[in-house]
């Protein structure tokens, strides 16, 4: 995996969970750190704190990608606390610390996807550095389009034919096994509604969109990473959380 400063730091910073070590969290602003996970206090004094407490249950983390647009590194990441997560980080930086921090978890399943797939396997480093800003216009438009609008006529021309892999849990590869489950879900009166992207973020062949809306009436958070090769959808990765309720929120930040 290759590593930036920015990127060498974020891997460190989340490695300090299970190590305990807290050196890795002075890459994080003491005082201006903002922390969009609804379920986590505000700040970033007491993670040095946090992370060695958590460390002590013997939790292991895993950073299976990193990536870097700009002030912005995200990761795709594997957590075993006490159950196994999948999970996306999204940390901004001014200068040289960390001053906001965005995630979306959600539980590993015991079994790969239809097709064999787990929800973290496949290609890590990204290609074709000189087409981000191309790629992330690609992706924009495809969950804007299909997901957002549902302008259904356009899905193939993001596709090159049936070639697709697929690492959600419940989904199968190419457009058949999505067309496959997107019947099982309406036979079953399950909704999955994208309302608003939030942020696109990409180095060269990857791409991850964080997005709002709701699965089966629940307020739902998200996060699709997309891997495209030759001006088509390749590869898809994601997350869904459900945002807990406004008074059970620990800081008053908001999940986007």
């Amino acid at each position: 995996m290759t590593m930036t400063t920015r990127k060498q730091q974020i891997h460190d910073l989340l490695k300090s969970i299970e190590t305990g070590d807290p050196a890795p969290v002075a890459v994080v602003h003491p005082i201006t750190y903002i922390q969009h996970n609804p379920e986590t206090h505000e700040g970033g004094e007491g993670l040095a704190s946090l992370f060695k407490r958590l460390s002590k249950t013997n939790p292991r983390v895993n950073l299976v990608r990193v990536f870097e647009d700009g002030d912005y590194v995200f990761g795709h990441t594997e957590y075993d606390f006490a159950s196994t997560k999948i999970g996306f980080e999204v940390f901004r930086f001014e200068n040289d610390l960390v001053v906001e921090h965005w995630d979306n978890l959600q539980p590993k399943p015991a079994e790969p996807n239809p097709s064999g797939h787990t929800m973290t396997d496949g290609p890590t480093e990204p290609t074709n550095l000189a087409k981000t800003l191309e790629n992330k216009e690609i992706v924009r438009s495809f969950v804007d389009d299909i997901l957002v609008n549902g302008r259904m006529e356009r899905l193939r021309g993001y596709f090159d034919g049936d070639s697709y892999t697929q690492h959600n849990p419940q989904i199968g590869d190419g457009l058949s096994g999505l067309g496959a489950a997107l019947e099982e879900w309406a036979a079953q009166g399950i909704v999955m509604k994208y309302d608003r992207i939030h942020r696109v973020l990409g180095e060269g062949s990857f791409v991850l969109v964080v997005s709002e809306g709701s699965l089966a009436g629940s307020h739902t958070s998200f996060y699709d990473l997309f891997r495209v090769a030759d001006g088509k959808i390749a590869e898809h990765w994601d997350t869904i959380e459900t945002i807990p309720p406004r008074e059970k929120w620990k800081n008053d930040n908001g999940k986007f």
